[in-house]
């Protein structure tokens, strides 16, 4: 049951990316072994120890609840990096990240074209927030064939903050002339959450991600498989949204 109060109507919803859009680790969990070997020259000590900085599983190839890479910007995981090599140029090392993030093979969580045609069809105002940078969050949505239906776009790069602060979902609300408490802030990770609430929107969580259901109830007013399941929670928690 929805518990944010004011909130009578949905008119508005932004979306976290990975883990929510796109299944986090079908899609980051093999290739970030690839990134890992490459950033550590084959040196299999090196290998180990940067794993472990970034709460990443070798034997299954999947990183694990809590890893700083779920929900931290690129700035971020690129300082976890440093801190076990400390000779990698920081400029350099982004560009790569980046580069190497908007080529990854996005698996999405469910059919998205599809999704957000429905979704659109609404009327509701659709946006993203991402940790991720914008460019390669871009990339990713058009190649998904999703970019045009948002109203708004954001990484942590674009001027906004980064989540867990409420910049750009307040940055999505401006853009939209929508109140916060109109607006449903769906993630996979408490930063989603907790910027949700900052914000004084809902906050709905998809369990697309490494994040547990018991890390995440606690701050949601709803947890869900993923997003698929949210046109229907609506209907049901807010009959007028539709």
């Amino acid at each position: 049951m929805a518990t944010g109060a004011g909130h009578d109507m949905i008119k508005g919803i932004i979306f976290d990316k990975d883990g929510t859009l796109f299944d986090f680790n079908a899609t980051w969990g093999l290739w970030a072994r690839g990134m890992l070997v490459a950033e550590t020259g084959g040196d299999a000590a090196l290998f180990a120890r940067l794993a472990v900085a970034l709460g990443y599983d070798v034997e299954a190839n999947r990183f694990r609840p809590g890893s700083v890479v779920i929900a931290s910007t690129a700035g971020e995981v690129a300082s976890v990096i440093q801190s076990v090599i400390p000779d990698l140029d920081r400029d350099d090392l982004l560009e790569r990240m980046n580069a190497a993030a908007a080529g990854v093979s996005q698996v999405e969580a469910v059919p998205l074209r599809r999704y957000y045609q429905e979704l659109q069809a609404t009327g509701l105002k659709l946006g993203i927030a991402t940790n991720d940078a914008e460019a390669p969050a871009r990339r990713h949505l058009e190649r998904a064939g999703v970019d045009h239906v948002f109203d708004f776009i954001a990484g942590y790069d674009s001027g906004f903050g980064a989540k867990p602060g409420p910049g750009q979902l307040l940055a999505f609300c401006e853009a939209t002339g929508l109140a916060p408490q109109d607006c449903l802030m769906v993630g996979d990770s408490t930063h989603d959450l907790f910027a949700g609430r900052a914000a004084g929107m809902c906050t709905v969580a998809v369990l697309t991600g490494p994040a547990p259901d018991h890390e995440l109830r606690p701050h949601a007013d709803a947890v869900l498989d993923n997003i698929g399941e949210i046109p229907g929670w609506i209907a049901q928690e807010y009959p007028r949204a539709f």
